[in-house]
């Protein structure tokens, strides 16, 4: 009654090995949780034990898989085994260093829903070997906890179910939200690491060389050292990852398919696609530290369904984003089409006007007034086409440093203009330059290029930017040249900033 008396999988596990040596008398007492999924044949992955300290686990270090002895007697032949005294059986061996003595041994298998869940084992029985009576305890206490286990991992399996769909949707409302300011692909290993309790949750994506590169990481710590390894091409593992296959590791510092500088850190892992209608976006890696648990088949399960749904999502989120970008250069479109097509064109008549009426009128201080009046609107016309420039441009993430603006606005140009500006630099543009005097750079650079596209037959544009320049008074400055050939001698401009 008290085996079954919690749900949770881990306590129920540990009142059994308590029950068990409780009621035969036994001073040691181990459950160990079998894996059938080796290809190695059935190991054990978890040991709860009772009779141990903290001192003695430590001196025995590891403790045993299963693989030799006893232990993998009854691993491979599931039937109850009781010796009375160990050092006399043939079969025994495989203890580990440190380990107290041993000499009385029984051992029950732990059947739930008639498959081995695990193996309850007993060791130094006080007052004698093993007796019949404790085998026949032992087998009842072993049965009746097959049921409390079954029952524990129903509940266990449906709790995780319901952690990876909340999670899943959880991703999905993010990324389709738009609330999120994170990076979508952030978003995805953070989750993804939180629910399968991994040390990190990694996204790899393919290279340009035929490998996979980590693009985003999510770590306890700073992900900054993961971000950037590669898996070379020609990697072991590299043709499953990229042909969309999941790949389950035992042991990432050991498995020869793993060939990063940093698989040392890590051991059980995961590598999942992330994958959509033939669309494989790149993998999700899910790794744990080196000696934590091997992901169980519910948990390997469960994190395919969760980079199936989230790289849905991220196709859905990609395609929303799509959309926006695409109502914007539209918007933008419209706005520029409106200002050529309306107000250029009215202000144009509206001096083409007064420049009629200044050939008409007498008196001086009139045409002279008329006169700035066209000034004036010759510079509007400018500044008007230059936000026209400046609208047809696509609105891409903004570059870094002045030397990537300029370049930025002279490539933009080269779709309104038909011509590529050719650009120079001359000394530390990106050190020399401050911010304010940047901005006003960028601001006439557009008004040259502007009034460049005005002019007919130029065919040859070329933009220097001059960080060692000096001012006509001898100061340090910067000096921004725009030369084009348009006209019959060309036409430069020239505008100056001191530093």
């Amino acid at each position: 009654m008290s085996v079954g008396a919690d749900l949770e999988l881990r306590a129920t596990l540990q009142h059994l090995v308590d029950a068990a040596t409780r009621l035969t008398g036994a001073r040691y007492g181990a459950l160990g949780v079998v894996d059938p999924d080796r290809s190695g044949g059935p190991r054990l992955t978890e040991l709860f034990t009772v009779g141990l300290d903290d001192e003695a686990r430590a001196r025995i270090g590891r403790l045993p898989c299963g693989d030799k002895g006893l232990l993998g007697v009854l691993l491979r032949d599931p039937r109850p085994l009781r010796v009375d005294d160990l050092a006399a059986d043939p079969r025994s061996g495989g203890v580990p260093p440190g380990h107290p003595p041993m000499h009385s041994f029984i051992g029950v298998p732990v059947l739930v829903r008639d498959e081995v869940f695990g193996d309850l084992f007993l060791t130094e029985k006080r007052g004698g070997p093993f007796t019949e009576e404790d085998e026949r305890l032992v087998r009842i206490l072993a049965a009746q906890a097959g049921i409390a286990i079954g029952n524990a991992l129903l509940f266990e399996n449906a709790r995780q179910r319901e952690r990876w769909i909340e999670g899943a949707a959880a991703v999905t409302t993010a990324l389709l939200s738009g609330e999120r300011s994170e990076e979508p692909l952030t978003v995805v290993a953070e989750q993804a690491r939180r629910l399968a309790d991994a040390a990190a949750g990694v996204i790899l994506q393919p290279t340009d060389e035929g490998g996979m590169e980590i693009v985003t990481a999510s770590t306890h710590g700073d992900p900054a050292d993961l971000v950037g390894t590669t898996i070379a091409p020609g990697s072991p593992v590299l043709a499953q990852l990229l042909g969309g296959e999941p790949v389950f590791v035992a042991d990432s510092a050991t498995d020869p398919r793993m060939t990063t500088e940093v698989r040392s850190r890590f051991g059980p892992s995961m590598l999942l696609p992330l994958q959509s209608g033939g669309r494989l976006i790149g993998t999700l890696a899910l790794p744990r530290t080196r000696g934590a648990r091997d992901y169980t088949p519910v948990e390997r399960q469960l994190a395919g369904q969760f980079a199936s749904q989230a790289a849905l999502a991220l196709v859905l989120a990609d395609a929303r984003r799509s959309r926006e970008r695409l109502a914007v250069f539209e918007d933008r479109d419209r706005i520029a089409r409106d200002l050529h097509d309306l107000v250029v064109q009215r202000l144009f008549a509206t001096g083409m006007m007064l420049e009629s009426t200044q050939r008409r009128a007498r008196a001086p201080e009139v045409g002279t007034a008329i006169g700035k009046a066209v000034d004036e609107l010759e510079s509007t016309i400018q500044d008007v086409r230059t936000a026209i420039f400046a609208l047809q441009q696509p609105p891409a993430d903004a570059p870094t440093g002045v030397r990537g603006t300029v370049l930025k606005e002279a490539a933009g140009a080269a779709a309104v203009l038909g011509v590529s500006p050719s650009t120079q630099f001359r000394g530390a543009v990106d050190a020399r330059v401050p911010e304010p005097v940047a901005v006003q750079l960028v601001a006439a650079l557009r008004r040259a290029l502007a009034a460049t596209a005005r002019r007919p037959g130029v065919s040859e544009i070329r933009v220097t930017v001059d960080a060692e320049a000096r001012l006509p008074d001898g100061r340090p400055g910067l000096r921004l040249t725009v030369t084009d050939d348009g006209g019959p001698d060309g036409t430069t401009t020239t505008s100056q900033w001191p530093l």
